[in-house]
């Protein structure tokens, strides 16, 4: 092709992938149809197909690239019809496994919205209104839990990156030499304690940002399954002696497996008299401190210098939301920002804008913070107060239900989990074989569980015993959905016992 033609096409040019407005509005119409479908017929649908990858895989087809693209409608009716017959449903009024939110609604409509304008979130020229609406989703969430005014902070993937964000501030506040010139290089060892309950996002933390996880001191826990505070003081002072540099103590507002909330109040007086860094991980567990009825643990939030929450898990939103707060902004540029010559990002405004690639790891950043701010528009702090106080309400239903069954024991409830086993009337004794016996027992419930379709829920491991995990984050579970559990966990575990106890019979016959 010659330049005069090519000058020619290009002037009139229409690319392969764009799409006009009347086309745009014919398959969103289109798309939006089969999603409220969708969402009307969720609660009739199993959680999940339980298909292996292989049929997965064979469902979605291996061949190469296209050579040649598709129509349109036909692709997004195709992606449709596959996302729905083989997805886990974490917006089922089942689902009450791992801590995923049931999204909001309009957090879809709200994603749509912010892909279709696609403001760049890392400079504030770059995404003016976009970079507004995130400050004020900050302030908000802040506002909402308790923390003090003048926080900063941002929205991120989720509790990983968000509490990296923490991480790496503290390290770089407490390190005592010029950390981000200098690095770790023969310096002390810096040291980092967290309860042996913490999320393996602190061994990440370690092995990534150059402190090793031999780094980690792992502090045992009471009863309640709450960091012990004589230990971690006991433990600072040794590795004081031993010429070890401490800078940080991370308390937990709802832990992974059982949601407790550690003593966070005398966490951060300790934190401050050691002069440490204190970091929350309220990741699930912090968007309760806005209940009137929280515990003091809890609203020790406050005190904290960072913490890590997701809006994807317990403000309802869609994934990814994650978000890093911190008492002083200045600590997110101190840590993060870097200014090369081709950023033009701070001259000619009135006033200060809001450069959020200076405040965490990124410089290109999607809009995220508009579904949560328009949750939070659309149900206010009383509409959240109620939905988390209802399911904490119905994780306390499950507890009293199972306590109650002769098939099961109750062990944990705190926030909104619940943790349980099965357990047959003969295999009570406590012995160490009738112990291993429930533990692959109830390993096997849960396979069927999560493989059968009818409710999802995970495990969590306490004193060496396999127990079943419900987490309710779910504005669609409602109580006859929690009565329903006892008798489908108790059928499962009924025909697994039956099993067990022949394939173990069988073995002693041969």
């Amino acid at each position: 092709m010659n330049n005069t033609n090519q000058s020619s096409d290009l002037r009139q040019r229409h690319a392969p992938i764009a799409l006009d407005g009347d086309e745009f509005r014919r398959l969103g119409h289109q798309l939006v149809d089969q999603i409220a479908e969708f969402l009307d017929s969720l609660a009739q649908r199993r959680v999940t197909p339980g298909e292996g990858p292989a049929t997965v895989r064979a469902a979605l087809g291996a061949g190469p690239v296209p050579e040649q693209g598709g129509d349109p409608r036909a692709l997004l009716a195709e992606a449709s019809r596959l996302l729905i017959e083989h997805s886990l449903f974490n917006g089922h009024p089942r689902f009450m496994g791992y801590i995923t939110s049931s999204a909001a609604p309009l957090g879809a409509l709200a994603d749509l919205l912010a892909a279709a304008v696609n403001p760049n979130c890392g400079g504030w020229v770059l995404a003016p209104m976009a970079s507004e609406i995130e400050g004020q989703t900050i302030r908000w969430i802040a506002e909402m839990i308790g923390y003090p005014a003048g926080a900063g902070g941002l929205l991120v993937s989720g509790g990983n990156m968000a509490n990296f964000v923490g991480f790496l501030a503290g390290r770089r506040a407490k390190a005592a030499w010029p950390l981000r010139a200098e690095g770790l290089r023969d310096r002390p060892q810096l040291t980092v304690y967290a309860s042996k309950e913490t999320h393996t996002w602190i061994q990440k933390a370690a092995d990534l940002f150059g402190l090793g996880t031999n780094a980690i001191r792992w502090i045992a826990v009471d009863e309640q399954r709450r960091m012990h505070l004589g230990a971690l003081e006991q433990q600072i002072a040794a590795d004081r002696r031993a010429g070890l540099q401490p800078i940080m103590v991370i308390g937990a507002a709802g832990s992974v497996a059982v949601g407790a909330v550690d003593p966070l109040p005398q966490l951060a007086q300790l934190c401050q008299r050691e002069r440490l860094w204190f970091h929350v991980d309220g990741a699930y567990g912090a968007p309760a401190a806005m209940l009137p009825e929280a515990g003091e643990d809890l609203k020790g939030l406050a005190l904290a210098d960072s913490i890590a929450l997701d809006p994807h898990k317990w403000l309802y939103s869609p994934l990814e939301a994650g978000c890093a707060l911190v008492k002083d902004p200045q600590a997110l540029v101190d840590t993060f920002s870097f200014t090369p010559d081709y950023y033009h990002f701070h001259e000619g405004f009135d006033e200060q804008p809001i450069n959020y690639f200076e405040f965490g790891l990124q410089n290109s950043r999607g809009f995220r913070a508009l579904k949560v701010w328009l949750a939070i528009r659309q149900v206010g702090r009383a509409g959240y107060t109620q939905m988390i106080r209802d399911d904490i309400a119905l994780a306390r239903a499950l507890f009293e239900l199972m306590k109650a069954h002769p098939d099961f024991e109750a062990v944990t409830n705190n926030l909104s989990i619940t943790t349980f086993r099965y357990v047959p009337a003969d295999r009570r004794s406590g012995s160490i074989a009738d112990e291993a016996y429930l533990n692959e027992l109830n390993r096997a419930i849960l396979n069927e569980l999560e493989a059968g379709g009818d409710m999802f829920v995970s495990n969590a491991i306490i004193e060496e015993k396999f127990l079943l995990r419900a987490c309710i984050v779910n504005f669609r579970t409602s109580l006859a959905d929690i009565e329903a559990v006892p008798e489908i966990v108790a059928r499962v575990g009924r025909t697994i016992d039956t099993r067990l106890r022949a394939e173990q019979a069988k073995a002693v016959r041969d």
